[in-house]
């Protein structure tokens, strides 16, 4: 069953020019793309998207991070999209990362991680209307 997801190529790997190469990853593993997003995250947006960590040690240094530069949001879509863009983008954590993923290849540690995906089919609802200003109509 075809499903959309959501990616976002975060400010760290937007600055050391990594947007191509993010993308040509996707098109080799036949994501197909629905719409593409550049913009910069406000901190109203940035808590509303991020709300489930609010309270937790590291949510003032995430939204810092996330509104630093620029960042551009994905929707991608295919047969069991959420699964394959999470298996594709790799853990967050450094040590568990496999050759090849693309926080292997772009991250720069646990925040500075190189995209997010969303990681279930409700989650990409959310965060699509979130980002493409979707959340109160029937889109």
């Amino acid at each position: 069953m075809k499903e959309k997801s959501l990616l976002l190529i975060k400010p760290n790997a937007v600055r050391n020019k990594h947007i191509g190469h993010i993308i040509t990853i996707l098109e080799e593993n036949n994501f197909h793309f629905c719409a593409l997003k550049i913009f910069r995250f406000n901190r109203e947006l940035a808590e509303h998207f991020y709300a489930e960590h609010k309270g937790k040690s590291f949510f003032e240094k995430l939204l810092n991070f996330m509104m630093s530069d620029f960042t551009v949001a994905i929707i991608v879509q295919k047969d069991n999209a959420v699964q394959e863009l999470r298996d594709l983008i790799g853990d967050v954590n450094p040590e568990k990362r496999k050759p090849g993923t693309i926080r292997y290849l772009y991250a720069e540690g646990i925040t500075e991680n190189a995209v997010h995906a969303s990681d279930s089919i409700d989650s990409a609802k959310r965060e699509i209307g979130i980002i493409f200003n979707t959340e109160n109509t029937d889109k």
